[in-house]
């Protein structure tokens, strides 16, 4: 199997280095053998259903996991034996809220600040630039309990970037955010990229996968491919065709036995790869009359991909929506 880490990522410039991490829960394996590079600038995306090994991944990173030396360095530093000198250059920002929702949106950015060492003036300084970035400067009196789900996310993302961190490391940064609170969000998230911030974050939707810099498909503990999302969709051999027929199985043998091509059987769909698909469909359909109830022809997509590199088609987790 090749090595899904992209070879243009030399290890000298990186600002992650993860180098042969496994970790287990008990007899469950979470980790098996990862090993990638992060650059400098980069905005990071760490793709996978649950159970893939990101978040947990994700919480070793984030210096709650305790590893052995010599896995994963950060800022050249190891994370196993410099581990306050590292949580000094990073800043996190988890799925579950973290917020006190007894205070309001000022007096939970000062209460982390002191866990920094930041007081007076430049805490003040620092807490006013970071509430106006995200929009809640003239909110920042009121209680936290009082604010939607996508404004207590504006909060939690002030506070973790309020230690101004090298490193900003979000588990799902979109939960609980409507389409276009998504987009206020990766606004913010690419701002935040061109000041030098390096981004590392978990996802489970595709067009937030499609907008990292790079991109790791993680499954069942494995890494299994990373690269740039355009790269990673190179890897499909030109067209996705999708075939919804009465009777799968025949369907898939007559394709086989006509075209020398095994197609995928996914959830009742019938799924191969062609180049110019849209030349193929016409034969595809001459050579199975009456099993095809509908076919479709698309670029690959990140979620193609994930079908590609493991079998299976990705499960979305649940999401629920509210506004930014």
């Amino acid at each position: 199997m090749e090595n899904p880490q992209n070879s243009d990522s030399p290890p000298a410039q990186s600002i992650v280095e993860i180098r042969s991490l496994s970790h287990s829960y008990g007899r469950r394996l979470a980790l098996d053998d990862v090993s990638l590079s992060v650059l400098p600038g980069e905005i990071f995306g760490f793709l996978g259903p649950n159970g893939s090994g990101k978040t947990t991944l994700f919480r070793i990173l984030s210096t709650l996991i305790a590893i052995g030396p010599d896995h994963v360095r950060m800022m050249g530093m190891d994370i196993a034996t410099e581990i306050d000198a590292i949580r000094e250059h990073i800043g996190v920002v988890f799925q579950s809220p973290s917020l006190d929702k007894q205070l309001t949106a000022e007096e939970n950015l000062r209460h982390h600040g002191h866990l920094y060492g930041l007081h007076g003036r430049d805490l003040a300084n620092r807490i006013e630039e970071l509430l106006r970035r995200v929009g809640l400067w003239d909110r920042r009196k009121e209680r936290v309990e009082g604010f939607s789900g996508g404004m207590r996310r504006r909060v939690e993302l002030a506070k973790g970037m309020l230690n101004t961190p090298r490193i900003l490391l979000l588990d799902e940064p979109s939960t609980g955010l409507d389409p276009t609170a998504r987009i206020d969000l990766w606004n913010y998230l690419v701002d935040l990229q061109q000041r030098g911030v390096t981004i590392l974050l978990t996802t489970h939707l595709m067009d937030e996968a499609d907008r990292c810099s790079r991109l790791a498909i993680m499954d069942r503990g494995k890494l299994l491919a990373c690269d740039t999302p355009a790269a990673l969709k190179s890897r499909i051999g030109g067209d996705v065709i999708t075939l919804v027929s009465s009777n799968p199985p025949l369907a898939a043998k007559t394709i086989q036995d006509r075209f020398q091509i095994i197609p995928e059987a996914l959830n009742g769909t019938l799924r191969l790869e062609r180049a110019r698909g849209h030349e193929f469909v016409p034969q595809l359909i001459e050579s199975l009359p009456g099993l095809i109830d509908s076919v479709s022809v698309g670029k690959p997509t990140i979620e193609d991909v994930f079908i590609h590199v493991t079998g299976r088609k990705f499960e979305p987790e649940n999401i629920i929506d509210e506004k930014w």
